[in-house]
């Protein structure tokens, strides 16, 4: 049976909407955590003129297969194993690079690498989209966000929502400026940020 998230299935459409213009000019895109393989059918099936790579932690890999088998889409790459602690990931040079729902998840270390990894693959001029809840000026933004940001810790005090502006600073180091931060459905937001050349 095929995995299936929600979430993924609530905001690919609002994600897309931003995906449109911040990748009009990008053909390879990397994307980093793909999980289901929901987001990966969704936005390769309606950005047509995109090579979308999934990745992911092998454990995922299978239930991603089945979405993208299902799909057939030319587009849609298989599932490579991406460990953001490898160092260098086994990937060529791509334009883009798209994340979601993965800085909170994973430690504030694992953060930076995942950041550092993103910075040696991107071209210059490429582009990476991030979307996931952040915090502004260390606040949550809404109720709901801090009671996720509880839940989070609780299962793994590693994790937790971070900070936008310690985010786009990370970014800063790794060659990524921000380019547009767009408020989303239910307390998320998509930043997206260019390698500079």
């Amino acid at each position: 049976m095929k995995p299936f998230s929600e979430a993924c299935e609530n905001n690919q459409e609002p994600i897309l909407a931003i995906l449109r213009l911040a990748f009009a000019d990008v053909h390879s895109v990397l994307e980093i955590g793909s999980g289901t393989g929901q987001h990966a059918v969704h936005f390769a099936r309606h950005l047509p003129h995109l090579s979308w790579q999934t990745s992911d932690l092998e454990q995922h890999h299978a239930g991603i297969r089945l979405w993208l088998d299902e799909a057939a889409l030319p587009n849609a790459r298989p599932p490579i194993l991406i460990d953001v602690n490898a160092d260098p990931w086994p990937i060529e040079p791509v334009e883009g690079v798209f994340t979601a729902n993965t800085l909170h998840i994973v430690s504030w270390p694992e953060v930076e690498r995942l950041f550092r990894g993103a910075g040696q693959v991107l071209q210059p001029g490429g582009v990476m989209c991030v979307y996931g809840p952040f915090n502004y000026g260390g606040k949550f933004t809404a109720p709901s966000n801090a009671s996720f940001d509880a839940w989070l810790k609780a299962r793994d005090p590693a994790s937790g929502i971070r900070d936008a502006e310690a985010v786009c600073d990370l970014a800063e180091q790794h060659g990524l400026h921000l380019e547009a931060d767009h408020e989303m459905p239910v307390n998320n937001r998509t930043l997206v940020l260019r390698k500079l050349g």
